[in-house]
């Protein structure tokens, strides 16, 4: 009888996580779809509205894909205004997709945002993103192994939750002026198989370092933490420490065996910013599609 009731149970679950035809249930998807202007786009997913930006290559057949996060109270249209990461990408073949975050449901004071980790109750963004970008590989026959996205501040902030809950959509991921949150941190992973690029200024005060001593003012790990962690768990080994610009330091770590990647720089005299050439020495939007160029 023992025996009966366990494969009951094990049954009745099986149906519950995956339907009565035995195949999983179906995952959230992208909907009301529409057209907002020339290259722009509007969405629901779960009932939360986003807006978009498309800037596509000539030829989108097996195209990597980049989708550009922005900070805390910003949007697509002023990201792009700002970074203008398309004029260097579209030209190599890449499409540029900037997308617009969401109010925190559960705060009607909030601004547009991405949910890093930090509110259970908040939406659901790494969903989103994972459907976003199947939706976009579908659509434009773009390639699926070298999906990737970029983020600043708070999009920057979103780079590390993807990097741990999606790293079977996304292939490599770039946080400028990015942490990881509390919660991310507490629940990570002990191997990981996706590429990261962290850009962080050394006086980011709102990045926590043990370099500056901000870390001991909050419960989130360090970038020194997190990034020892991502190279670890990649089973990435150092392969080199470069000077780069006006004195920032990049180093690089490779898995010999699977080719995973994980980038870590810090800009000398850096804020909290996405680095301006002109007072860093090097160009940003270049050396970050340099990373995803090595990856292939």
């Amino acid at each position: 009888m023992k025996k009966n009731i366990s494969v009951c149970t094990a049954a009745a679950l099986c149906l519950l996580l995956t339907g009565c035809s035995g195949r999983k249930a179906p995952q959230p998807e992208i909907k009301d779809i529409a057209p907002a202007g020339e290259n722009r786009l509007t969405c629901t997913f779960e009932g939360v509205k986003h807006d978009m930006i498309l800037d596509m290559p000539e030829n989108t057949e097996n195209a990597p894909l980049v989708i550009m996060l922005h900070g805390y109270g910003s949007s697509a249209e002023a990201f792009r205004s700002d970074v203008r990461f398309e004029e260097s990408a579209n030209p190599l073949g890449y499409a540029v997709v900037y997308v617009t975050g969401a109010p925190n449901p559960t705060d009607r004071t909030s601004s547009n945002g991405w949910n890093s980790g930090i509110n259970p109750d908040g939406n659901n963004d790494t969903g989103f993103l994972k459907a976003l970008a199947e939706y976009l590989q579908d659509e434009y026959s773009l390639d699926k192994s070298r999906t990737y996205a970029a983020g600043f501040s708070n999009g920057a902030f979103m780079m590390h939750r993807l990097a741990m809950e999606a790293d079977g959509t996304f292939s490599a991921l770039v946080s400028v002026s990015g942490m990881m949150q509390e919660n991310v941190w507490n629940s990570r992973s002990s191997s990981n198989n996706v590429s990261f690029f962290q850009i962080t200024g050394s006086k980011d005060d709102v990045v926590p370092k043990n370099s500056d001593g901000t870390a001991k003012y909050t419960s989130a790990p360090p970038i020194e933490d997190v990034m020892t962690y991502w190279a670890d768990s990649n089973g990435a080994v150092l392969t080199g420490e470069y000077d780069i610009g006006k004195s920032s330091v990049l180093k690089k770590y490779e898995n010999p065996d699977t080719g995973k990647q994980v980038w870590d720089m810090l800009v000398k005299n850096g804020g909290h910013s996405w680095p301006d050439s002109s007072l860093c020495g090097f160009d940003t939007n270049g050396l970050i599609l340099e990373f995803f160029g090595s990856l292939n």
